[in-house]
Order: C-alpha cells, then structure tokens, then sequence
C-alpha cells in the first residue's frame, strides 16, 4: 500500500507516558512555556479590541498580571471584567475597573483563585508547610488528585509557591510571604 507523506502533528503534557522508540520518532519535538505578561498585555488589547471593549494599557495589563499565563484564562478574565465594567464603570475598563473586578471574582494579584488558596493554606496550616502526599491533599480538599497534579500544581511550582518532594508537596518561602504567614521554626533535633 503506498502512502504519500505526510505531517503528523500531536500534543501532549505527559510525553514521559511515551514511550522512548514512539517520542524518537518525532522529528521535532517542541515545549510550550507560559506567556508573559507583556504577551498576555497584547491579547487581553487585541481580544477587547474584537469585542468592542474599550480598554487601556493599564487595565490590560492588570488582567495580564493575573492570568496564570494563560490566554484562555486571559479571555475569560477580560470577559467577566468587561461585565464588571459595563454595570459600574460605563463600560470602560482601566486598572482601577480591572483590578475592583478581579477582586469581586477572587483573582488575587498571582492570579490564585478559590482553589489554589485552599491548596496552599491546606499545606501551611493543616500540615505545617508539607510534605503532604497528594492523595492525603486531594482527600483533604475534596479534588481529585489529577485536577491537582494536572491542572493547580504546575503553576504554583512554576511561580514558586509549591515544590514536589520524593516525601510530599511542600509550601515555600515565597507561599508564606504571599500569605503573610511565618515561616515555620525547624525544631531542634530530639537527641
């Protein structure tokens, strides 16, 4: 049977789950990284842009800042905010509109919503900062442990806030200080 060339394209975010003979195969193999603020800045412009939104560089920026360096997540932000806006600002959306917005939602500065506080101050105050295994965290939190490792997690090890340790998940430095908690005192050793 003969078959004319081709280009196969594919994605996936688990490519240790392939195995070596398949990802060899390949012949180019690409890594997405989050996008920037200032990227996210551009699409937030040009998203509102398309819908007719009237947006500055500020209030761009501010949804930018929270998106979790995701468009998808960038798009629905501007969208909630543009409501916002239309009911209480006239529908213009600035830093100020942007940011009374965000906070009506429960989008925090890191762009943490409901869930990931939860996460985190389940690790800080329930379990002392970690390690916690992720079946006890996702039994605590009422998730399941892949919406935790697939969906929360990468972004919170990304940003600093979350490292994964052969023992559990533990909060960093950066988690506390974002919390306003205090870092917890080591306790000396027994003997």
């Amino acid at each position: 049977m003969e078959i004319k060339p081709f280009t196969f394209v594919a994605a996936t975010t688990r490519p240790g789950l392939l195995s070596s003979p398949l990802r060899s195969r390949f012949g180019i193999l690409l890594r997405l990284e989050f996008y920037t603020d200032e990227d996210l800045r551009y699409i937030v412009t040009r998203s509102a842009e398309v819908m007719s939104i009237e947006i500055d560089q500020d209030g761009a920026a501010e949804i930018a800042m929270r998106s979790r360096g995701t468009p998808r997540i960038a798009n629905r932000l501007l969208r909630r905010v543009r409501d916002f806006a239309q009911v209480r600002a006239a529908g213009r959306i600035d830093r100020k509109t942007a940011c009374d917005a965000l906070q009506l939602l429960e989008v925090d500065a890191h762009g943490f919503d409901e869930l990931d506080r939860r996460l985190m101050l389940t690790i800080i105050e329930k379990y002392d900062g970690g390690p916690v295994g992720l079946g006890t965290l996702a039994a605590t939190l009422a998730e399941e442990e892949d919406a935790l490792e697939e969906v929360y997690e990468p972004f919170l090890i990304q940003i600093g806030f979350l490292d994964r340790t052969p023992r559990g998940r533990v909060a960093t430095r950066l988690a506390y200080e974002h919390f306003g908690l205090p870092l917890p005192r080591k306790q000396p050793g027994l003997f």
